[in-house]
């Protein structure tokens, strides 16, 4: 059984672009920047935390990819990336994205600063929405998966989608071995 037609009978299932009102208003505005279909799903917001909704939904973690905003600076300079890896994996933050990033420290975004600047609210920041200036990591495992569930920018709905579909957002780089496997 698929991704889709288990979520199918638990969720109700529909194009995110008749749903904007299902999504956080940047999300919905740049839909039109990729390519492929996009799905949006209405969930209860005590769920929208991954773990939570894949337990719901009988799902391994390897069928959705959580979105991780990073910061670092290098001689006065902000660099901000979203960093997008699989449930099971954990950007590795430390090695690849800072050097990614050519900074010397890499670290989490605050939450407060996240939520602001993103639009979004936390527990749904997904990638598809965010601010120009900030690069878009995608681990390879990420952009190759058929099926994958990701914020839609609000806790109450998540968008359902195709890696390449991901891959395709303007700007977005694909990166081979952006994560480690969580143990």
């Amino acid at each position: 059984m698929t991704t889709k037609e288990r979520l199918s009978t638990q969720f109700t299932l529909q194009p995110a672009a008749t749903a904007p009102e299902l999504m956080a208003e940047s999300t919905a505005a740049a839909l039109s920047t990729v390519s492929g279909d996009v799905d949006v799903f209405d969930i209860d917001p005590q769920i929208a935390d991954t773990a939570a909704l894949l337990d719901a939904a009988d799902l391994p973690p390897a069928t959705s990819a959580n979105c991780v905003l990073v910061a670092g600076s290098r001689g006065g300079e902000e660099r901000i990336a979203a960093c997008m890896v699989l449930a099971n994996t954990r950007a590795d933050v430390n090695k690849r994205v800072k050097k990614l990033l050519d900074v010397r420290k890499a670290s989490f975004l605050p939450l407060e600063r996240a939520v602001n600047e993103s639009g979004m609210e936390y527990g749904g920041i997904g990638p598809i929405g965010l601010p120009e200036n900030y690069r878009v990591l995608i681990d390879s495992r990420v952009a190759e998966a058929d099926e994958l569930i990701i914020g839609s920018g609000i806790r109450g709905s998540k968008l359902l989608l195709a890696g390449s579909t991901l891959a395709s957002l303007p700007g977005s780089e694909v990166i081979e071995d952006l994560a480690n496997e969580i143990d």
